[in-house]
């Protein structure tokens, strides 16, 4: 934890609300992007985030600074999205990791390096989108937000070996979604 985090907790638990602002104002791009990478929608996305700062006010004195207050903020908007998709009990459609190969995953790779930087990335993105969120999520954190096995073992509270299972599950998930995408793409550009 940085010692600007601290002298900021400090001053929001002695009540001074200017410090809180300040908090949410160096927090709230990073608390949006994980919401919306969870919950699929702005709206959804915009409410989880703040009531993931909320739990944050009412929760500062928990704190204990053992992990970095951004793992620790990550860690609470993790579980309030978790909270809100239990309460909307709403149910993903997942991709059967049966379904994938490694033939599969190359033919997805090769097809992919023909094309331009920024429409791989956004075309990956856009799947990662179509993705379970906790799939979305795990691939979230390990590739955009450039976690650590052990920074995300501590957000998720899963062990670093469970991290890993998930990562390569999501990643094959991700690869079925990719190949059906590109297989789409391919067939209607020759106008079939």
């Amino acid at each position: 934890m940085t010692t600007n985090d601290n002298q900021l907790i400090k001053s929001i638990i002695d009540g001074d609300h200017r410090a809180y602002g300040q908090l949410v104002d160096r927090y709230k791009d990073l608390v949006f992007t994980l919401s919306l990478r969870m919950m699929k929608h702005r709206e959804e996305a915009e409410e989880v985030a703040q009531d993931a700062f909320i739990k944050v006010y009412r929760s500062l004195n928990k704190f204990k600074g053992d992990s970095k207050f951004s793992t620790w903020i990550y860690r609470v908007t993790y579980n309030t999205c978790l909270d809100r998709i239990k309460k909307n009990k709403k149910h993903f459609n997942d991709v059967p990791i049966d379904e994938f190969s490694f033939n599969k995953l190359e033919s997805v790779d090769n097809a992919l390096e023909g094309m331009i930087k920024t429409e791989k990335s956004n075309l990956i993105k856009q799947c990662i989108e179509m993705l379970p969120s906790d799939d979305s999520y795990i691939l979230t954190l390990y590739y955009f937000e450039e976690l650590s096995l052990d920074e995300m073992s501590e957000i998720i509270g899963a062990s670093s070996n469970t991290i890993k299972v998930k990562l390569f599950r999501a990643r094959k998930k991700l690869a079925v979604i990719l190949e059906k995408h590109l297989k789409t793409e391919k067939i209607s550009s020759y106008g079939t």
